[in-house]
């Protein structure tokens, strides 16, 4: 079943994922001439390998009992002719299933990424960053070294063996018996190994997956860790994570310690000579045979050598693969509704009777209210009553659990995904920067967007003059989210973004809280600028913001409790005017309605 996604890509080639070897098998049918070269190449290889057996067989017999003075000459040059096709055939086979295993790894990694594109903002919440990358990395290239050189071997394991032992058939029927039995043993032990090997892969796959996970963290969080003196801890903690994912490896060689084909080759050779011996005095087999014989029972070890490494390979690509699918087959809580409601937004919210939250509680109930096209509303409330959730319901970062919202007439479920986040721009009090340069983070969003453009843009968010302060002007690189910069010139360069989207609802969640007060007039006058001919949504404290709203909304415990104006609420809201009390020290008095009784 196909899940949903916020986001796909047209076009896009569509893989089985109903369990991970089809998933794998639909990616490398991708390539079917490729694989069946491959395929071919290794047949001709095998059997001109084993046909230079059969040859130096016949250079003994040749030896024993000349045909003419150049026989001896005749079968090295055969010889030599199919060693050639032999190298040659080798040659192209591997350059196909390298070919395919780049491929398919590169057309994994892109599949993942595309897929967590699409997932919602509730599945991300959900999951650890490092986790994801150590799939998106590690997992992706044991895909490509399941291929080549795993896949690879497993066709070297099976024909070097079924080639073989139709050339010994071919040369005396009755020398097939003994390396039969031991191919049939050999399938036998194989799949018992491979039964034993597959749970130690994935409890290994797992645990290098948390350890990535604890590592990342750490790395993101090392701000907090050195503030808090919690090296050691940490150290500790990884410690333990990287210990668990070695024990594993050490299972996993304990497993292939024990692998028998080996030992049960070396009966098998001896058998197959002992038995060859037995027909010879019998006179039913020739010196030359036995030769020929022989020399195709040595070509038996090396793929029954090379099966140990090929099967682990193997199963650590499907292991692999199953975590990724794990990933790319999660449901999204929504999708992108590609033929939903598409226009130009005019700006009109409606809140009917929502509800959000999740199994251990709601963090919205019951929220009920109408802004008008270009209207500006103010959000306010105590940490934690539900403000920055309120505001993600609208461009559908989270879906309603109760309830509609409707913007310009139309349920937000029923929007176009992509039309409707295009037109909201929200910036948020944590502002997320990428490691791009100053220009590219501007235009995110809007790629192409000229110079002056941009340069307007941080104009309009008072941010031109400090970016022009830097070495390379807008061409300066800002470090991993930002961290080279302040606080202040995170949240102004991140204004200018949202002024050069020219959004048709604007959302501003506490947006100047690290803003200096000799930097914060000109803010208000480039946010007052931004808000002209759109709807905006504050979330604030500050007065010199609230004022400006046409609305004001109090939230306390998920619940609108009063609404109003500014001075409308510090007559009749007595949390109103608790939150704004230290901002005015002649406060008017309470109704008298709004007494206690």
């Amino acid at each position: 079943m196909a899940s949903m996604s916020e986001f796909t890509v047209v076009g896009d080639y569509a893989y089985r994922t109903t369990s991970p070897l089809r998933w794998i098998l639909s990616h490398v049918l991708r390539y079917k001439r490729l694989l069946i070269a491959g395929c071919g190449l290794f047949v001709v290889a095998w059997s001109s390998f084993s046909t230079s057996r059969l040859l130096i067989g016949k250079a003994a017999e040749e030896i024993m009992t000349p045909s003419d003075d150049n026989g001896l000459l005749k079968v090295a040059l055969a010889v030599l002719l199919v060693l050639v096709l032999d190298g040659l055939s080798s040659l192209g086979a591997s350059l196909s299933f390298e070919t395919i295993a780049q491929r398919l790894s590169r057309d994994a990694r892109q599949e993942l990424y595309t897929s967590l594109l699409g997932k919602s903002q509730t599945f991300h919440d959900r999951q650890r960053v490092g986790d994801i990358m150590a799939r998106a990395t590690d997992d992706v290239q044991q895909l490509n070294v399941m291929i080549s050189p795993g896949v690879l071997f497993i066709l070297d394991s099976v024909l070097g063996l079924t080639v073989p032992l139709i050339s010994i058939a071919s040369v005396k029927l009755d020398l097939a018996l003994v390396p039969l039995l031991f191919i049939l043993s050999y399938l036998l032990t194989v799949r018992r190994y491979a039964n034993r090997l597959n749970p130690v892969i994935e409890n290994q796959r797992e645990a290098f997956g948390k350890m990535n996970a604890g590592l990342e963290e750490t790395i993101s969080g090392i701000e907090i860790v050195k503030a808090s003196a919690q090296e050691f801890f940490e150290q500790t903690k990884f410690t333990r994570n990287a210990r668990k994912y070695r024990d594993y490896y050490a299972q996993q060689g304990r497993v292939e310690a024990r692998y028998l084909p080996m030992l049960y080759y070396a009966f098998a050779l001896g058998l197959t000579f002992f038995h060859a011996m037995i027909l010879f005095g019998q006179g039913r087999v020739t010196i030359p045979e036995i030769i020929a014989v022989m020399g195709l029972m040595t070509i038996l070890r090396f793929p029954i050598f090379i099966s140990v490494f090929a099967f682990s390979l193997v199963q650590l690509g499907i292991t692999s693969a199953r975590r990724i699918l794990t990933i790319i087959t999660a449901e999204a809580d929504m999708d992108e509704n590609a033929d939903g409601h598409s226009q130009a937004v005019a700006g009109e919210i409606v809140f009917e009777n929502v509800s959000y939250g999740f199994e251990d509680g709601m963090v919205l109930e019951d929220i009920s209210f109408h802004i008008k096209p270009g209207e500006t509303i103010a959000i306010v409330g105590q940490t934690g009553s539900g403000k920055s959730t309120l505001t993600e319901l609208i461009n559908r970062t989270y879906d309603v659990t109760g309830g509609r919202i409707l913007i310009d007439g139309v349920d937000v479920r029923e929007w176009n995904l992509t039309a409707l986040r295009s037109q909201i721009s929200k910036i948020e009090q944590d502002v997320f920067l990428f490691s791009r340069t100053v220009a590219e983070n501007i235009a995110f969003g809007a790629p192409g967007t000229p110079q002056d453009v941009i340069e307007q843009a941080a104009r309009d968010a008072q941010a031109h003059d400090f970016i022009q302060s830097f070495q390379d002007g807008y061409e300066t690189k800002i470090g991993e989210r930002g961290v080279t910069l302040s606080g202040g010139q995170r949240q102004r360069i991140a204004l200018a973004r949202a002024f050069l989207s020219n959004p048709r609802i604007l959302i501003l969640d506490d947006a100047t809280s690290a803003i200096d007060s000799a930097t914060e007039d000109e803010i208000q006058k480039a946010i007052h600028k931004a808000q002209q001919g759109r709807t905006t949504l504050l979330i604030t404290h500050r007065l010199s913001q609230i004022r400006w709203a046409d609305h004001i909304l109090l939230l306390e415990g998920g619940r609108i409790t009063a609404s109003g104006t500014h001075d409308d609420l510090l007559r009749t809201s007595a949390q109103y005017r608790r939150i704004f009390a230290r901002y005015d020290a002649a406060l008017p008095p309470l109704e008298t309605a709004m007494q206690p009784a």
